[in-house]
């Protein structure tokens, strides 16, 4: 039960994309004209991913102080083999972790 926000891309300094050519200023006033609790931010996990987030999430503490912004989940898929993980990956999942439980189960 939400709104979905299309950007347009990614910040990319190697393609030339910058924040002007997305569509960020529209978000900003979308989240600031309407009664919106909470934005995740659904971007990928990728250098330029993470710059776009952390970009983003400025401008929206900016605009909406009291907004909560979360991201989604990060670390290893169900099915990826422990050796093949990268260490960036590998530290997302540590730090992302949760209680092992039989409710999982």
């Amino acid at each position: 039960k939400g709104i979905f926000h299309v950007l347009g891309g990614l910040f990319s300094p190697v393609d030339a994309i910058t924040p002007v050519m997305l569509t960020i200023d529209s978000l900003i006033e979308r989240v600031s004209t309407r009664p919106i609790s909470e934005v995740i931010l659904a971007l990928s996990s990728t250098m330029e991913g993470d710059t776009t987030c952390f970009y983003i999430y400025r401008k929206l503490r900016k605009a909406n102080p009291g907004l909560k912004i979360t991201q989604l989940a990060r670390g290893m898929a169900v099915g990826n083999e422990l050796e093949y993980t990268d260490e960036a990956t590998l530290s997302r999942s540590l730090a992302g972790r949760t209680d092992f439980s039989e409710s999982m189960f």
